[in-house]
């Protein structure tokens, strides 16, 4: 019966003190002596005699530690600029870190030293992510459709094509609405424009009652106001919310080209759909807003909202894609901010680049995310409350019933103290 590996180990700590020590021609003999007790490849077992010295300090084999480059300071200064920047991945945090970094020390929400701000300076986007991946999981709804086809008009608004759209440019916006009837379609709820620019990812949002045309072409109206560049070309999907003499006037009147997407591809809108979830959803949620009061939270929540994701948000572009087999290979730009986006473009006027760097720099992104942190906890009461009284009412009604079925009931006989 051979030796176990602990009795193997024991003796080639004791033979190797003797192989080390013998001379040339005893430490052969001792060598077969040595194969022949282990049964090890005498090659191998000449090895392991001569390095011996170090095996014996260590019987089993210690795993070498690497030196840990980041550390529990560059985590947690990292942790803090990633929430300020709303969770988003390594990919876009990693080139606008430098900027977000200094713009958070200036307004003194987060102090690093030298050697902590060096490390987050290089950083990338894999240790980035690799960094937060536990915290990422701790905070790890599908909406439906209430799109209602308008046909009146649908045959003198065309389909968008690429002959239509210069989208290299500036101004030319897909528009969409985001429904908040928190899976009951029944009655009136409050409905949010969506309008987005696909060059620069600008992106406004503004919540109207319900899906009246009315309402919708003044927020249209009051979007494109916002944007710090003209409306080139809008398009909509099939709704008659859209669809509609008002839009198709008002496009006509300011040289806006009006185009629609085709029936049932949502791709077609894959910009402002996009933004459907990244911005309105993660902001809002799912839940049912019907009342004026959530009306205007809302609407105070998108005033600060605009300033955080137009600003502080970077986006990255798809610019190529290319199918090999049976995968598709993407590749995308690097990843800037919609205001970044607009100051590199040369169809903006200088006056209104002007405008936003003077905006830009007095805006604090922390202070920001914590007034949007704010309006989304008072809304969620606000829906919240909303629910209990009407689970209160529900109940009330349901015992009133039950009190009316009995006292017209005559086999029962009430006793009043």
């Amino acid at each position: 019966m051979g030796l176990t590996m602990k009795e193997k180990k024991v003796v080639t700590r004791e033979v190797s003190k003797r192989y080390k020590k013998a001379r040339k021609g005893e430490k052969r003999l001792i060598l077969d002596e040595f194969v022949s007790l282990t049964g090890y490849n005498r090659s191998y077992a000449a090895r392991i005699l001569r390095k011996e010295p170090k095996m014996a300090n260590n019987l089993t084999k210690k795993r070498r530690l690497k030196r840990r480059i980041y550390g529990e300071e560059v985590f947690l200064a990292l942790k803090k600029i990633w929430s300020v920047s709303d969770f988003i991945c390594g990919k876009r945090l990693q080139l606008f870190l430098p900027e977000l970094t200094s713009r958070l020390e200036r307004f003194g929400e987060i102090k690093i030293e030298d050697e902590v701000r060096g490390k987050l300076l290089v950083i990338s986007p894999a240790t980035i992510d690799r960094l937060l991946a536990c915290e990422r999981r701790k905070i790890q709804l599908k909406g439906r459709s209430t799109t209602k086809p308008g046909t009146l008009l649908k045959n003198q608004v065309p389909i968008r094509t690429f002959s239509d759209w210069d989208e290299k440019k500036p101004g030319f916006v897909e528009i969409d609405l985001v429904s908040h009837d928190g899976g009951n379609p029944k009655g009136d709820f409050i409905q949010t424009l969506d309008v987005t620019d696909v060059f620069s990812c600008w992106t406004e949002t503004k919540a109207v009652k319900n899906k009246a045309q009315r309402w919708v072409f003044e927020a249209l109206k009051e979007e494109g106001e916002r944007f710090p560049f003209p409306i080139l070309g809008i398009d909509s999907d099939n709704g008659s919310e859209f669809i509609n003499n008002h839009l198709l006037r008002f496009c006509q009147n300011e040289k806006i080209t009006f185009t629609r997407s085709r029936a049932y591809r949502k791709n077609d809108n894959c910009f402002v759909e996009q933004k459907n979830y990244s911005v309105v959803r993660r902001a809002v949620g799912y839940l049912r807003h019907d009342t004026d009061e959530e009306l205007q939270v809302l609407n105070e929540l998108y005033n600060h909202l605009r300033l955080y994701t137009n600003f502080f948000q970077p986006t990255m572009k798809l610019i190529e894609k290319e199918r090999v087999g049976s995968r598709v290979k993407k590749k995308y730009d690097q990843a800037k901010t919609p205001y970044q986006r607009v100051m590199l473009s040369g169809d903006v006027p200088e006056k209104n680049k002007k405008k936003l760097k003077m905006e830009y720099a007095t805006l604090n992104p922390a202070e920001l995310k914590r007034k949007v942190t704010m309006l989304q906890n008072k809304l969620i009461k606000l829906a919240t409350l909303k629910q209990q009284l009407k689970r209160q009412r529900q109940e009330e009604d349901k015992d009133f019933e039950y009190i009316s079925d009995e006292a017209t009931n005559p086999h029962f006989e009430y006793i009043f103290t």
